[in-house]
């Protein structure tokens, strides 16, 4: 499968998407003004612990103090002992105490009303390997499938090792690559690693000691494949500092670099602006005429897959069938693009063939192995669903690109026309029990004050006999449907 990496680059916002065959599979934005912090160090305080959620809170210089778990705080030589061996997590009070100064490192972005969320376990990243300071032993990433693969490649790195050398998990960058090439990166993040260190002493409470990469040249670390053939860049600045990051980390995707010069916007030219648009709403058509409806809260993002337009040719079962298929693989698609985590719950088409059910589930399987996200998929559940968990590192697209709407607060749908003529009503019979006035002035947007006007009229009428004074309405443009002020005169 033939992919390109396309980065578009303004003053305000960075963009990098990833294309298969013509089609975008993942897009991600970095905006100057609210980066991403996963993968950044900071010389944090504690400004509370809490015994009861075996929990600490930091803060780092955000608006809202960050989260940082017992379970992901490293444990001191010395306090391992019996608590290691029994696999428990010290209590919190023994690791952390108040105004404490502590050195931590992002691993969520802060998520909607959420802080976020740290680790003390400690770690830098180049192209091939991850390093990890304070543990020990070398992991290899599950996505480098082949044994002799992996075996080489542990063999590599731990002939260059000291006994007390730290830990490494090699990335699946470095399937395939030369011992040469993993030394450069290990003696690359050992240097890194030492300035930090030196600079330690210098950074105040709240202040970031290391920062990652920015999105364009992340992008090169870690959504560069041997699949990948060309990497285009429509920002002139960018590309000089593209050439000279993969001249001195990533030689061999310096000639798969090209910067794009075209009238056309990049993201036009291969239809990612349109994707993107369609990623932020509900529905999904298919290509079959079903479609897909994407409802994303707080607890879970649910999925409904129904057949539309979609009649089939032989009988129920196969259009529905051939309609979970193909909705496998868009969902599969749609969760990588729209960036979904957390619970997520497919209601898929209920099919009454046990084999039509595992058919599905596999075809979802498959379709998902290519999501760098960290997964779990659970089988089809007693009322027909499957359950799965998607890990959540940063906020959805979304979340990224939209905020609440100011008249429904989020929910998704407004009070009718008709709901507020009546609540108008009530609200007006309420003021005539308890002040005297001659008549009434509402103030109210344009579609109720129309419906009070011509289908309530009969309504205002019988409310004026019934009050014994008149009732005038008046348009305000800045009220939403659901504003409105009843004024006495």
């Amino acid at each position: 499968m033939s992919s390109e990496i396309l980065i578009n680059v303004t003053p305000s916002e960075t963009r990098a998407a990833v294309v298969d065959n013509g089609v975008l599979q993942e897009v991600f934005i970095e905006r100057s003004e609210c980066r991403g912090i996963v993968g950044n160090i900071y010389k944090g305080k504690v400004c509370r612990v809490l015994p009861g959620m075996q929990a600490s809170f930091v803060e780092i210089g955000l608006s809202r103090a960050a989260f940082l778990h017992a379970s992901d705080i490293s444990i001191p030589q010395g306090q391992t002992g019996d608590l290691q061996e029994a696999n428990e997590v010290p209590p919190i009070t023994s690791l952390l105490r108040e105004g404490q100064e502590v050195l931590v490192q992002v691993i969520k972005d802060p998520l909607g009303s959420k802080g976020a969320r740290l680790t003390t376990q400690l770690s830098v990243s180049s192209r091939y390997l991850v390093y990890m300071p304070e543990t020990q032993g070398v992991g290899v990433s599950l996505k480098i499938e082949g044994d002799d693969e992996r075996k080489r490649l542990k063999s590599c790195l731990l002939a260059q090792l000291d006994d007390d050398a730290g830990g490494y998990i090699l990335r699946t960058a470095a399937e395939g690559v030369s011992e040469t090439d993993l030394i450069a990166d290990l003696v690359y993040l050992h240097r890194l690693w030492e300035k930090l260190l030196e600079h330690k002493s210098a950074v105040k409470c709240g202040e970031p000691l290391h920062e990652d990469l920015p999105l364009a040249l992340r992008a090169f670390r870690d959504l560069y494949t041997v699949n990948v053939e060309k990497i285009k860049i429509d920002s002139s600045e960018t590309y000089q500092k593209a050439m000279r990051f993969s001249e001195g980390l990533m030689p061999e995707c310096a000639s798969r670099i090209e910067h794009y010069k075209g009238d056309r916007p990049l993201f036009d030219l291969f239809s990612v602006e349109d994707e993107i648009k369609k990623a932020l709403e509900r529905k999904v058509m298919l290509k079959s005429g079903g479609y897909l409806i994407f409802d994303q809260t707080e607890a879970m993002t649910t999925v409904d897959v129904n057949t539309g337009g979609f009649v089939g040719h032989k009988n129920l079962e196969e259009t529905i069938f051939k309609t979970n298929l193909e909705a496998a693989q868009a969902i599969a698609r749609q969760l990588r693009v729209r960036n979904l985590g957390g619970i997520i719950i497919l209601d898929f088409i209920d099919m009454d063939e046990v084999e039509h059910q595992e058919q599905v589930l596999r075809t979802l399987e498959k379709a998902m192995e290519g999501d760098r996200a960290r997964h779990n998929i659970c089988g089809v559940s007693e009322l027909g669903l499957i359950e799965m968990t998607r890990k959540r590192t940063r906020e959805s697209l979304e979340h990224i690109l939209c905020e609440p709407c100011p008249s429904c607060a989020g929910k998704g749908y407004a009070k009718s026309a008709e709901t507020i003529c009546y609540e108008i009503f009530r609200e007006i019979i309420r003021e005539v029990k308890q002040y005297e006035t001659t008549q009434f002035l509402v103030l109210a947007s344009q579609d109720v004050i129309d419906r009070l006007n011509e289908e309530d009229s009969t309504n205002v009428a019988e409310l004026e006999q019934f009050i014994g004074k008149p009732i005038l309405f008046q348009h305000e443009a800045q009220y939403s449907r659901e504003q409105f002020n009843v004024v006495l005169m």
